[in-house]
């Protein structure tokens, strides 16, 4: 059996976190939860930090300016 992700036209529509990781919901209503511990930056943020973020490319990424942290969500699918 092969599974296949489609990653063409993806796009975040919400970011948040838990305690332990990033989690990102996509326009065709999946949710990502990936890490903390992969991203160092995002996991030594505070909470205002992490929160203040905003989606770049028309939610193709994710962008946290105060931590100079990009995260595309094709990165985020095929990590």
């Amino acid at each position: 059996m092969t599974t296949s992700i489609k990653i063409d036209n993806l796009s975040a529509t919400a970011v948040w976190f838990s305690d332990d990781k990033l989690c990102v919901r996509l326009a065709d209503g999946r949710e990502i939860g990936t890490p903390l511990d992969w991203f160092p930056r995002l996991k030594k943020a505070s909470e205002a930090q992490r929160k203040n973020w905003r989606f770049i490319g028309k939610g193709r990424g994710i962008h946290w300016a105060e931590l100079d942290e990009d995260i595309s969500v094709e990165g985020l699918l095929t990590f």
